[in-house]
């Protein structure tokens, strides 16, 4: 397991590449929600989405251990924030996205002079590929988010919540592999333990969620959820034992309350989220929380939205 330690050295690594994230609030949120809501704007970093802290914390240790090529496997946002890193580091990269990845995703990508490749609709399709390609160009796969840097880079969003926010009660954070949570539950609980933390994910990609109830890693089926950033098909070996460890709970969010807590942050707050960061949005505003009265950060983790799904979500489709 990662330690404090790990995610500290992680935050020193990453200072010259990743910023630190304002909090934003909403007075008619917090009425609605019965808490006072915070939300870090991971959506404002760098490459548009949390993915750059561990990315750049991987990417970093590839190129101090000799990496000369780079690769990743990603719906888009991961893929952007190794694609960034290594062309900040003057490494190439191969990106290895799925048939449906959003535009502005695959875009982003190769403005950062990453190489693009599609295969499949799954992280089970494209991982293969992607360690297919690092092995055939000597170079190295930067995972997801099942790896010791990856999941301390992530950290850092914990250790800068409790620099940023006074007396916190409870982070709410979305889960899809793993990496983001099993982080930030290191980061605060190794620090603050009273701290609560809760998971979000959507009914229809709940692996985490099953995968806790049943207390081992349990795989389901590709997933159409809105909330692409968190297809992930089961929990990763290094994520889950975190989770299992220091977990509060893990509350499940429709698809229609995805869609409302998007519509809501992009109208009250003028803030273009994506509909993976909105799950932690509409855990608060739909009463999955189990207490009122606290002061809460919700993680919005990245705003790296295609237009076109953004009006197919305001139109409710």
């Amino acid at each position: 397991m990662i330690t404090l330690q790990d995610i500290q050295a992680a935050k020193r690594s990453i200072a010259d590449i990743a910023y630190v994230t304002p909090l934003l609030q909403s007075e008619q949120l917090s009425r609605i929600c019965g808490n006072q809501i915070i939300l870090k704007a991971e959506h404002l970093q760098k490459t548009g989405s949390f993915k750059i802290r561990g990315a750049a914390n991987r990417v970093k240790q590839a190129a101090a251990e000799g990496a000369k090529y780079v690769t990743a496997a990603s719906s888009g946002n991961h893929g952007q924030a190794v694609a960034y890193t290594a062309n900040r580091l003057g490494i190439p990269a191969t990106i290895v996205v799925p048939e449906d990845a959003t535009l502005c995703k695959v875009n982003a990508i190769k403005a950062y002079n990453g190489k693009v490749e599609t295969c499949g609709m799954t992280s089970a399709e494209r991982i293969p590929r992607a360690k297919e390609i690092a092995l055939q160009e000597g170079g190295v796969y930067i995972p997801p988010y099942d790896d010791p840097f990856i999941m301390a880079g992530q950290g850092t969003i914990g250790l800068e919540i409790l620099e940023q926010v006074d007396d916190v009660d409870a982070v709410i954070v979305p889960i899809g592999g793993g990496g983001l949570i099993s982080g930030i539950l290191t980061a605060i609980k190794e620090s603050r333990p009273r701290v609560q933390v809760i998971g979000v994910e959507p009914a229809l990609a709940n692996d985490t969620y099953l995968s806790r109830q049943r207390g081992q890693i349990t795989s389901i089926p590709a997933s159409s959820t809105i909330a692409d950033g968190l297809r992930t098909s089961q929990p990763g070996d290094l994520t889950f034992p975190i989770v299992m460890k220091y977990i509060d709970d893990i509350v499940l969010i429709s698809e229609e309350e995805i869609r409302q807590a998007f519509c809501f942050v992009m109208e009250r707050m003028k803030q273009m989220i994506e509909p993976s960061s909105a799950t932690t949005v509409a855990a608060a505003m739909f009463g999955k929380l189990p207490f009122t009265g606290k002061k809460v950060v919700t993680v919005i983790s990245g705003g790296n939205v295609d237009l076109e799904q953004a009006a197919r979500m305001i139109g409710g489709e």
